[in-house]
């Protein structure tokens, strides 16, 4: 963990120093060594959240990101289960950063968990994953006149595949420090409508430069994005109905002057 209390104040790990945790309040020490990153570790017990994952640098970036007292905050459900978000906001979100694999019933455990889950994932963890994406991606069909929102097939993007049942909205990391790819709505078993979405903006509307409190900027942007989808997709049925009924003009012109003969 990055924070742990010293005399009751979070303060991040620091050689021979020593802390309590802030879910469990047991005993935790400074591990700072040369190899990985500077942490907290439970001095005697295995960590208290089972949910909880080793840190690289790509968590801590995008950590810090956040005021420093929205990281790694606590939430403890009515039936007593507690589990330490990564971020938590002012307005509910909890943000977790996903590195490693993680199993469909685990995912399915944390949606269930948090009233608000989104999550932010690193496409870089396997090489395969952004030559996947990014051809599904060019592949795709640019929703109207909007080549930031496409219609994405799965069929060989395996990490597109993994997070399609995901409750909560999906953010894909593919390195690039000005991007984001949004999950934002699911079109058929095999297809997704993907937005791309700036780093910047992701981190304004939680903190606050963007959104209301209280209020969801994701769930309404999404009903937004899948209503100019729809309305696109439905003027261009009637566009393709119009010009089939353009094209059959000559023939049924045709065929009422043979039958009028």
């Amino acid at each position: 963990m990055k924070f742990a209390l010293i005399d009751g104040k979070r303060e991040e790990a620091r050689p021979n120093t020593s802390g309590q945790c802030l879910a469990c309040n047991h005993p935790m020490i400074a591990k700072c060594g040369k190899v990985k990153l500077w942490h907290w570790a439970h001095k005697a017990a295995p960590p208290c959240d089972s949910w909880w994952e080793g840190e690289t640098e790509w968590h801590r970036e995008w950590k810090g990101k956040f005021p420093k007292l929205w990281q790694e905050l606590p939430h403890k459900a009515e039936n007593g289960e507690k589990h330490i978000a990564d971020v938590r906001t002012a307005h509910g979100w909890a943000i977790e950063f996903q590195h490693s694999h993680l199993r469909f019933e685990e995912r399915q455990s944390r949606d269930a968990f948090y009233p608000k889950l989104v999550w932010v994932v690193d496409g870089t963890r396997r090489k395969r994953d952004w030559p996947q994406f990014q051809r599904a991606w060019d592949e795709g069909i640019p929703v109207g006149h909007n080549s930031a929102i496409r219609k994405v097939f799965t069929f060989e993007c395996a990490i597109l595949r993994e997070w399609a049942e995901t409750k909560g909205p999906v953010f894909f990391d593919f390195g690039d420090r000005a991007l984001l790819w949004w999950v934002f709505a699911k079109g058929s078993e095999d297809m997704f409508y993907i937005v791309q979405f700036a780093q910047e903006a992701f981190v304004k509307y939680h903190i606050g430069d963007l959104e209301q409190p209280g209020h969801d900027v994701f769930g309404s942007m999404a009903a937004d994005f899948v209503s100019s989808v729809v309305r696109h997709e439905t003027e261009a049925r009637k566009r393709s109905v119009a010009q089939v009924a353009h094209s059959l003009r000559p023939q049924r012109r045709a065929w009422n002057v043979r039958n009028r003969l």
